[in-house]
């Protein structure tokens, strides 16, 4: 039977969604600005190729990796507090990565700006979960919270080049200002204050824990992504796993744990951030599998990447909103399910698509899009509704870790397998000099860095042969995506349509 109805969210709550949307999208446009800003930037700063790889990462990296401790401390101190001091810092150091002189402090600035970053990203949706209590209402705004997060990263190229083509590199940093201006002047009006007054003390030894298990894993996945696995990453992957067993253990016996892992009993709990894993494992490499395509075989600027990327974006949009509507009247688990099928649609089509047939990649990125869309709302809606409210930052960091590690492993998995199958198939011409050849096979843009210096059939052939390789990745990602549907058929089918009492069940 229908539960006590619960009180529904008024003008003030929508107005603070709109508030918080404003930092959860600032956060997505930070992942992928730097896709166009970067040439600019090196220009100016000329770092190193180890430079190059931490000014990328190490925003991304630090993010994951303080993700949980962030989340259990806004239990703490309260959400609203961590998300205003989470907000100033982040235009601080904002500032701080606009005018850095030299790629050092830029690295150093990224990766404060990572810290900062996971103080937003739990503080955001813990926030929505106290402030949309109705579970119908809160299915949609964690729709909407999701999206902006999905529209800042596509946007990220777009705004990054009309800010470098308009002022210099460091602009697309400042547009944090305004924002956390916004943010910081409209939080006491219109966002709660939370916190657990019995969550005790922040555990030391288990931030030291958390720490250890994740960053280790996620530079490994990161280092075998782009130079494929060594002794060096086995280790720290290994290390990241002791870690994590050791932390788990640890929070077992603590009566305040940073984590409650007794919230993996619940199955729904578990089952969703399995999906979500998944599920992003597909998108975060088919991503960065489609933005190369677009770029090294359709020959499109960034830019105009960035806009080819906006259809998709759409379609998520309409999914997130569209999911938690539907889930009214029809099992969440079936709703997942079913916009997952639609996104193995656009696995096929990503598999099956050839050079000069962008139309056809971005309908497929679409419909992957789409899937997103409904296991981001549904997914972290329950990963989120399976906690208790004090619990809800510590409930919404696992969501985004869980994330953050799917982006990661896709990227490192599908971008390996694309660039293995592609170094073993593509072929050069018996006279080439030698430092030409290696260029040509060792990558699809290092073929284009020498198209001046080998006959025009040698780099069309080098496109088709990365091309054929992101079919067969794209058809590798709906194999697993067709996994996660299966996954959501059967081990979530208890979960009743939102609105209506769930069972108890902590299997």
């Amino acid at each position: 039977m229908p539960e006590v109805a619960a009180p529904r969210a008024g003008t003030r709550e929508w107005a603070g969604l709109g508030l918080l949307a404003l930092p959860t999208a600032l956060l997505g446009l930070d992942v992928t600005v730097l896709y166009l800003v970067f040439p600019s930037m090196a220009e100016a700063l000329d770092p190193s190729a180890t430079q190059t790889l931490w000014i990328m990462d190490a925003y991304g990296f630090f993010i994951a990796g303080f993700l949980i401790t962030m989340g259990t401390l806004g239990d703490r101190i309260g959400r609203r507090r961590l998300l205003v001091i989470g907000t100033a810092a982040f235009a601080v150091v904002s500032a701080l990565a606009a005018f850095a002189p030299n790629a050092e402090l830029l690295i150093l600035s990224r990766a404060l700006l990572g810290v900062a970053g996971a103080t937003l990203m739990p503080s955001t949706l813990s926030l929505i979960s106290n402030m949309f209590v109705d579970v119908r209402q809160r299915a949609v705004a964690i729709g909407i919270w999701a999206t902006m997060f999905a529209a800042g990263m596509a946007a990220g190229p777009v705004v990054g080049g009309a800010l470098v083509d308009t002022f210099w590199w460091g602009a697309a940093f400042l547009l944090a200002i305004p924002i956390a201006v916004v943010v910081l002047a409209g939080a006491r009006g219109l966002l709660p204050e939370h916190a657990d007054p019995q969550a005790g003390r922040l555990d030391l030894a288990s931030v030291a824990l958390s720490l250890v298990a994740i960053l280790p894993v996620i530079y490994a996945i990161k280092h075998a992504a782009a130079h494929g696995p060594d002794l060096g990453t086995v280790i720290l992957a290994v290390l990241g796993i002791v870690a994590g067993v050791a932390f788990v253990r640890r929070q077992r016996g603590l009566a305040a744990p940073l984590l409650d892992v007794t919230l993996f009993r619940s199955r729904a709990f578990s089952v969703a951030l399995a999906v979500l894993l998944i599920g992003l494992v597909g998108v975060g490499g088919t991503m960065y599998l489609v933005t190369q395509y677009l770029q090294l075989v359709e020959g499109l600027t960034p830019f105009a990447a960035g806009l080819w990327m906006g259809p998709p974006a759409l379609a998520m949009f309409a999914a997130a909103i569209g999911a938690p509507i539907i889930a009214r009247r029809m099992r969440p688990g079936l709703v997942m399910a079913i916009t997952l099928g639609l996104s193995v649609i656009g696995y096929a089509l990503l598999a099956t698509a050839g050079p000069g047939e962008a139309a056809e990649v971005v309908a497929g990125f679409a419909f992957v899009y789409l899937g997103l869309g409904a296991i981001a709302a549904l997914g972290t809606d329950m990963v989120v509704g399976a906690a208790p409210a004090s619990k809800s930052g510590s409930a919404a960091a696992m969501s985004e870790t869980v994330q953050e590690l799917g982006i990661a492993v896709g990227v490192a998995v599908l971008g390996s397998l694309t660039t293995v199958l592609y170094t073993a198939r593509v072929t050069a011409p018996a006279d080439l000099p030698p430092e030409i050849e290696e260029r040509l096979i060792d990558s699809l843009s290092g073929a284009l860095s020498v198209a001046g210096q080998v006959p025009a059939q040698v780099v069309q052939e080098a496109q088709q042969t990365f091309t054929s390789a992101v079919n067969i990745a794209s058809a590798v990602a709906g194999v697993a995506i067709v996994a996660a549907a299966v996954l959501c058929l059967t081990a979530l089918r208890h979960v009743r349509p939102l609105g209506e009492s769930q069972p108890d069940e902590t299997e």
